[in-house]
């Protein structure tokens, strides 16, 4: 069974070739990152123009790369929320288009459940239940998955995400976009401990998270640096704001795991590709002998890969969307 996936949720135009929900037979993206570099994020205007750009090359290559015919399609899958509506609408529209002119069955997929499933694409598929913190640049989500599709949401982000963090901090400290991997780049050269930035664990036992707070606090630090004409430890900063970031994050994971009873712990999302996170997780989880896993950094970030193994599940369990299909920009897991 060839799945067609297609993902256009925020700035990477993605499509995958996927045989019976696992094999990955072709998987293209196109980067947007140089088109947004210059304004420091992503510009949701130019994301979806550029979508439109690229979406009918990305399909065909995937299709020959795969090497299949339309004919030998048997489902189409595709993002249809969180993200962008413009890119969302890019991706829905082709999407249906093929359904309608290959009369394939339909599948509309959530993006963050997207993020989940990436962790399905293993030889060693991790047993259910398990606990999944998903990390991106919109995203942060403790969720406690029971089954596929049976989730229960643990903790979520109440203002910044951890990506939109990184890349704002990314921009104070004069790097360029995408500020995740910058700063863990920067980060290498400097102490984590050299300066303790604050973080939010807020009310007992939450698994919500709070980084608007610390970036204040990174941004007024380099403000009095900048006041009193002192130089500015640019690689201390770097790793302190990362520490902080990613010492919270492994915490509640694994208190989540350990209140839920729960083996496994899996990393999703961009954010998931920072090696300090994956490290600093790995130590806590072999201590508390919870069980880590994470996909490749080509399946934590924006992919079509995940998308079409979570609509192979989703279209196993009879959930197939109609030519009606929408976009929902604030779609919940």
């Amino acid at each position: 069974m060839y799945i067609l996936g297609i993902e256009t949720s925020c700035d990477e135009t993605s499509v995958a070739v996927m045989e019976d929900g696992k094999h990955i037979k072709s998987h293209v993206i196109a980067s947007q990152i140089e088109f947004h570099q210059k304004y420091g994020g992503v510009v949701p205007e130019i994301a979806s123009r550029k979508h439109l750009e690229f979406i009918n090359p990305a399909i065909e290559q995937a299709i020959k790369e795969a090497n299949i015919t339309w004919k030998d399609l048997s489902l189409v899958c595709v993002t249809n929320g969180p993200g962008l509506v413009g890119a969302l609408l890019v991706g829905v529209s082709a999407a249906k288009a093929i359904s309608y002119s290959l009369n394939l069955p339909l599948v509309g997929v959530n993006h963050l459940e997207g993020h989940i499933a990436a962790n399905l694409l293993k030889e060693d598929v991790p047993t259910f239940p398990w606990i999944c913190l998903i990390v991106s640049g919109g995203h942060v989500n403790l969720i406690e998955v029971k089954d596929f599709g049976n989730y229960v949401s643990l903790g979520t982000t109440r203002d910044d995400a951890a990506g939109e963090a990184f890349d704002k901090i990314a921009t104070v400290l004069g790097l360029p976009y995408p500020g995740g991997p910058q700063i863990e780049k920067l980060a290498l050269q400097g102490n984590s401990r050299a300066i303790n930035f604050p973080q939010a664990y807020l009310e007992k036992d939450s698994f919500d998270f709070s980084f608007s707070g610390l970036k204040t606090a990174v941004i007024y630090y380099i403000k009095e640096l900048k006041k009193d004409s002192k130089e500015i430890p640019l690689a201390d900063i770097a790793a302190g704001f990362q520490y902080a970031i990613v010492d919270i994050l492994s915490t509640k994971a694994i208190r989540a795991a350990e209140k839920r009873r729960c083996k496994t712990l899996a990393l999703a999302g961009g954010v998931a590709c920072n090696g300090s996170l994956r490290d600093l997780v790995g130590k806590k989880a072999e201590k508390k002998g919870v069980h880590l896993i994470y996909p490749p950094p080509i399946l934590c970030t924006d992919n079509a890969a995940m998308i079409a193994c979570a609509g192979y599940y989703k279209y196993l369990k009879g959930e197939i969307s109609n030519l009606e299909l929408d976009v929902f920009p604030n779609m919940e897991l």
